[in-house]
């Protein structure tokens, strides 16, 4: 099956791709993440660890690797309003893995862009002012995570 788009034509700004390295300890980042999430507008209605679960359930011997599901309740509910197809990519998720001890990778992509992208929201005004609206939340959470940014690696 071949996709019909090609994502290495894809810049990472169209998705809202977002990296940061905080250099701490992993319990130490999720916290920190989680803080400034909740400070610049977002509550966290979702938080799990897919390394603690695939680690016990099937022995997988993952790093340390935690997902914090990040929303602001009158956004999603205009994004709902928009569309309903929104829902299945519920909540916008802030992913912090750590790539070696004391150094932790923030990562995220935004639900809004890609939910256009694929055709499931609509490309319209009040669409445009719900990517606008997380997209600053998402741009000054990063500022404020005291980290350096750096480039997409492999």
């Amino acid at each position: 099956m071949s996709l019909p788009i090609d994502p290495a034509t894809i810049d990472p700004e169209e998705y809202g791709e977002k990296q940061a390295v905080l250099e701490m300890e992993h319990e130490e980042a999720i916290e920190h993440v989680r803080e400034v999430c909740t400070d610049v507008g977002f509550g966290i209605p979702v938080e799990f660890s897919p390394s603690e679960l695939l680690n016990e359930k099937v022995d997988a011997d993952r790093d340390p690797y935690y997902v914090l599901g990040a929303c602001n309740p009158e956004i999603a509910d205009q994004a709902l309003e928009e569309t309903p197809k929104i829902g299945g990519l519920f909540p916008c998720n802030m992913i912090v893995w750590e790539e070696e001890p004391g150094r932790q990778r923030v990562y995220h992509v935004s639900i809004m862009k890609i939910a256009r992208l694929l055709g499931t929201a609509p490309d319209n005004e009040a669409w445009a002012g719900i990517i606008d609206e997380t997209g600053d939340y998402v741009e000054e959470a990063f500022e404020r995570f005291d980290s350096v940014e750096t480039e997409i690696t492999d």
